[in-house]
């Protein structure tokens, strides 16, 4: 089998050149989708023919053809995948992504169709949980939306809990994730915590009762006095770049959404440092991933 042509960079330019037509694009979800051998999904037979369209694979046993959209995330996408290609690149690249707006207007397709097809981004976005954070790291909450009027401490009102981990290195911060959670209890923040920090990570948290049961699981975890966010100022400034970010570029997002958006900020976030295969990781998770469901709220 040949070896694989993979896409390097962030330039849109050498980006437009690569993927012209709606061939470029089969050729190279082919490319992924096949790339460990071809088995069939009927028989398991690993002998395949051409199928009766460019990229389709047929089963010499039992006949059965398959596409390079069937069974990812690009199947019945609702535009053309030249399309789809291009506006998975804006999102993963652009250090801001895109709104469903601005794509809409880019692309010349109705709001709700992006708004569905960036559903399904930030779905593959989502973090495999193969990488914990190491090392020393800090987490703590927030809320978006602003305090409400009468509410203290981690009442949270109808705002929407998030929680978020960062690792603290020498040389500055490393890598993040955040989950939106229903309250600030030992069990949902544990939960948080054992997704996605290792155990045997040094956890410094703020002195709020919720994390001390979790020293049972995190031996390492130490709380210490918060002292108005200064002792947690790296955090506390990924906190408002989120923030920020949110308000500007989507302005609003329901409970329901917000978790695909945490999925797409931390994406790119946590492979700043390796932008020139971002894309590529993204159409491969596009791939591997089951087709999700839509939500039928914004």
């Amino acid at each position: 089998m040949a070896e694989r042509s993979t896409f390097v960079g962030v330039n849109s330019i050498t980006f437009n050149q690569l993927f012209k037509t709606e061939a470029n694009c089969l050729e190279y979800l082919s490319s992924l989708k096949w790339e460990g051998g071809y088995c069939c999904k009927r028989c398991k037979n690993d002998k395949y023919c051409q199928g009766k369209k460019p990229f389709n694979r047929r089963c010499t046993k039992c006949r059965y053809e398959e596409s390079p959209t069937a069974g990812t995330m690009f199947d019945k996408v609702k535009f053309s995948l030249l399309k789809a290609f291009h506006i998975a690149f804006k999102i993963s690249t652009k250090k801001k992504g895109m709104s469903s707006l601005e794509l809409s207007n880019e692309f010349e397709l109705r709001q709700k169709t992006c708004w569905e097809f960036k559903w399904k981004i930030q779905q593959a976005m989502a973090s495999s949980l193969q990488q914990p954070l190491q090392g020393t790291v800090h987490v703590d909450e927030f809320m978006i939306g602003g305090a409400e009027e009468q509410k203290r401490g981690r009442s949270k009102g109808a705002k929407k809990l998030i929680v978020v981990a960062l690792e603290i290195l020498d040389s500055g911060v490393g890598r993040a994730y955040a989950e939106i959670i229903e309250n600030a209890s030992a069990k949902e923040l544990g939960s948080f915590l054992n997704k996605y920090v290792s155990k045997e990570a040094k956890v410094i948290s703020d002195e709020w009762r919720g994390y001390t049961p979790l020293k049972a699981d995190f031996e390492k975890l130490e709380q210490i006095t918060s002292n108005d966010g200064k002792n947690f100022k790296d955090i506390h400034i990924h906190i408002m770049n989120i923030k920020g970010w949110l308000r500007g570029i989507h302005h609003h997002c329901s409970k329901e959404r917000m978790q695909g958006y945490l999925n797409e900020y931390h994406f790119r976030y946590n492979r700043r440092q390796a932008m020139g295969v971002i894309f590529d990781l993204l159409i491969k998770k596009m791939v591997k991933n089951e087709p999700v469901r839509l939500l039928s709220t914004n």
